[in-house]
């Protein structure tokens, strides 16, 4: 079967996408993030259920990016961390939600 330019359009496409959220456990973050104001970092880990490890993992990457900003402190002398989107992070989800929208619209029925 012969590949047509469409074909190769929506590769092209695909592999556009911002790879810092297409990870699922990122793209749930920051779907979650994307909806509310912030929210605390014990909170995400039971949303998502991730490991303490694999949630800090991904956090570190989206905020290495500055998509995300975690904000530390103390409460009752436990560490407590809230995280909320950043403009960047609002903006590349934007980009990214409307990428993956035109790639879906573009499939056949």
């Amino acid at each position: 079967m012969a590949h047509t330019e469409p074909d190769r359009q929506m590769v092209q496409q695909l592999t556009s996408l911002d790879p810092i959220i297409h990870a699922p456990a990122r793209l749930a973050l920051m779907t979650y993030l994307y909806v509310v104001d912030s929210a605390d970092y014990v909170f995400l880990m039971r949303l998502t259920d991730l490991t303490w490890g694999n949630l800090a993992s991904h956090l570190n990457k989206l905020e290495e990016a500055g998509y995300v900003a975690i904000e530390k402190e103390f409460r009752n002398k436990k560490p407590y961390s809230m995280l909320r989107l950043t403009e960047a992070g609002r903006l590349a989800y934007r980009a990214y939600k409307a990428g993956l929208q035109d790639i879906l619209a573009s499939l056949p029925e």
